[in-house]
């Protein structure tokens, strides 16, 4: 239930803070005062299309909070979605001049579909052009599905249908493209004798090289370190025995003059270095793989890897990436390429969609005999005796929403032909139905608050005293909220709120407040007579107050 909204600078109104309760509540007010900003609002508020242009003259933004009793789907939602619960949820929606949009709920920012998407589990809006909309196709299959609960099933066949469509593409690709397949199966063909036979492995381009290199410098390397170990040890004056000699001579010396200690030192750690020179080249030489025949298999590979990478167009670092890359493409094109598959797999999409669409073609049959059945019978009470509304479904061609064509079928008293909703020739008669199917349709929904922006527009009389009761009714077990110019339907009304506009230093400006029992007198008195209230009109407004 909704228990409060806040408007600031929005539209014509600076600032409002609106209690509701539980019920019926009617909104009144003269022509053009704006009774239809709080719809507006609280359509803002769930989440609903905005921009610059709600935002009041000569403010920088506007913000419409609104707070709402938690039920158990709502609750539900917040818990998915990890947002703070408690027994109320606070809705805010801030609009800036540059038209940026925030949305909160519970103080949380989250995205405007969010809003939207609690919004769909807080209010059911009914527009006054609802009746316009009920004209169309589209809208009439919508509101058969809502009405019966469909719309697991309606989403189920969309997605077959989806799926259906995906696998008909997948196959006309390849009817039409058979001859660019085959050419390019050819090419890759080619591509994967040289690459199997060749078998590049990930990074062996560079391990290859850094072994050709070592290996084509063998000799040189070979004959630095013998020359180099024959320097250390084996020529005729050794280096590691010059140094042991120097060491030996200065050492003797120490005993006359101290300070040739570091000298001492210096040819000793010389005279180990060296040994140890010497000792990493024997080991390098006695260990050293320097084999000429694998430089000959190194090379024949380097030539293979090169003359491959050539061919290929590709650098010969990227071998291996490149084989793996064509053997996947080989198999991409097996696949697109294997019509029969395709084709089965077209097959199983049409059979699982046509089952699909079967099954909510029959559910939309018995949907549509119940809403036939209700409708028809809320028209008795709207002036339209002997009235009915049918249902008809045909067949058209399959798409997202099934196989059916859905047409609202109305005849407005007994002996007419029913004909479609959109050529019945009264305004009337069309509000009245549209007003009975809106009244019937949210009786199937479990939104706990109902709204009705003058959807009683063309109706007067007694049928307004109809609508003003059908409202009331609603309102016993749901909140109701209803924006109305019949006084009739005002005054069935659990809470009536009125919009007045004025002027405040030459801005117009509106209001909303909330009618006290006398108050309630003079405007559904101003409502039956006009600019001049009588006192008639206001022994009438009694009357109609009065009335159960």
């Amino acid at each position: 239930m909704l228990r409060s909204l806040h408007l600031t600078d929005f539209v014509l109104v600076t600032e409002a803070e609106i209690d509701f309760s539980a019920g019926f509540s009617a909104l009144t007010g003269e022509t053009g005062a704006g009774k239809s900003i709080l719809i507006d609002a609280l359509g803002l508020v769930l989440g609903g299309r905005g921009d610059a242009g709600v935002i009041r003259e000569g403010a920088a933004k506007t913000s419409i909070a609104a707070e709402f009793d938690v039920d158990a789907n709502v609750a539900a939602f917040l818990s998915e979605h990890e947002l703070d619960a408690s027994d109320t949820v606070l809705l805010r929606r801030v609009i800036d001049r540059e038209g940026r949009s925030k949305a909160f709920i519970n103080g949380a920012a989250v995205p405007v579909t969010q809003l939207r998407a609690l919004g769909d589990l807080l209010v059911d809006i009914h527009g006054q052009h609802a009746h316009q909309l009920l004209q169309k196709p589209a809208a009439q299959r919508s509101l058969l599905d809502a009405f019966g609960k469909l719309e697991p099933q309606v989403a189920e066949v969309a997605e077959r249908w989806k799926t259906l469509r995906d696998a008909r593409a997948l196959l006309t690709r390849a009817q039409t493209e058979q001859a660019s397949l085959d050419a390019e199966r050819e090419r890759l063909a080619w591509q994967l004798d040289e690459l199997d036979r060749l078998a590049p492995q990930a990074g062996e381009w560079a391990e290859v090289e850094s072994e050709h290199r070592r290996l084509s410098h063998a000799a040189g390397l070979i004959e630095s370190a013998s020359t180099a170990l024959n320097a250390l040890e084996e020529s005729d004056e050794p280096i590691i025995s010059r140094l042991d000699n120097l060491h030996s001579r200065l050492a003797a010396q120490l005993v006359h003059d101290a300070r040739l200690q570091d000298a001492v030192d210096a040819l000793e750690a010389a005279a180990i270095q060296a040994r140890e020179a010497a000792h990493a080249l024997s080991h390098y030489l006695n260990s050293s793989d320097l084999d000429p025949q694998r430089l000959e298999e190194i090379e024949q590979r380097l030539s293979a890897l090169h003359g491959t990478a050539r061919k290929l167009r590709v650098e010969p670092a990227a071998l291996a990436e490149h084989w793996q890359a064509a053997r996947e493409k080989m198999a991409s094109l097996d696949a697109a390429s294997n019509l029969p598959a395709l084709q089965a797999a077209v097959d199983a999409a049409q059979k699982a969609f046509d089952a699909a669409a079967k099954k909510l073609s029959s559910e939309r049959a018995k949907v549509a005999r119940k809403l036939s059945a209700a409708a028809t019978e809320a028209m008795q009470t709207l002036a339209m005796q002997g009235g009915r509304l049918e249902i008809a479904l045909t067949a058209e061609d399959a798409g997202p929403n099934g196989t059916d064509a859905v047409e609202f079928l109305v005849a407005g008293h007994t002996g007419a032909t029913p004909r479609p909703l959109g050529k019945v020739a009264s305004g009337g008669e069309l509000s009245r139905i549209s007003l009975a199917i809106a009244v019937i349709a949210s009786t199937a929904n479990a939104t706990p608050t109902l709204i009705f922006d003058e959807v009683d527009a063309g109706v007067g009389g007694a049928v307004a005293e109809v609508v003003g009761r059908l409202m009331r009714q609603l309102g016993a077990d749901r909140q109701v909220l209803a924006v109305t110019h019949l006084p009739q339907v005002a005054a069935r009304a659990h809470q009536q709120f009125k919009v007045e506009k004025f002027t405040v230093a030459g801005n117009t400006q509106s209001a909303i407040r909330s009618l006290s029992p006398a108050d309630r007198v003079d405007e559904i008195a101003r409502m039956l007579a006009g600019e001049t209230v009588t006192a008639t009109s206001k022994k009438h407004a009694k009357e109609l107050l009065a009335a159960d």
